[in-house]
């Protein structure tokens, strides 16, 4: 019983590390792109974009140097088809509007 309640409270602090990382990440990209005079998209396509990938990166780094390529090969895969499946899904919504 004391391992669910472990793995919970693990849960629940990651999730907090989660929301706290992304409100860092966001605001500091924005005050870099106030600094450099940078467009906000431009930063978005750039500084977060790297910020996202960096938990693939962590894993797939992980599971190389623990000899589980096929985590790797999974990690990468299962990344691009979700990528694409929520990107199609969007359009699909955002087709369906009327502006």
């Amino acid at each position: 019983m004391s391992e669910i309640w472990q793995s919970i409270v693990l849960v629940a602090v990651g999730l907090v590390m989660i929301y706290f990382g992304a409100n860092w990440l966001i605001n500091r990209s924005t005050a870099i792109a106030k600094k450099l005079n940078i467009s906000h998209l431009i930063i978005g396509l750039t500084i977060v974009a790297f910020g996202t990938s960096t938990p693939e990166l962590t894993v797939s780094l992980s599971a190389v140097l623990n000899g589980y390529n096929d985590v790797t090969i999974g990690n990468v895969v299962g990344s691009n088809i979700a990528n694409i499946g929520l990107i199609l899904g969007v359009v699909a919504i955002l087709s369906q509007k009327k502006f």
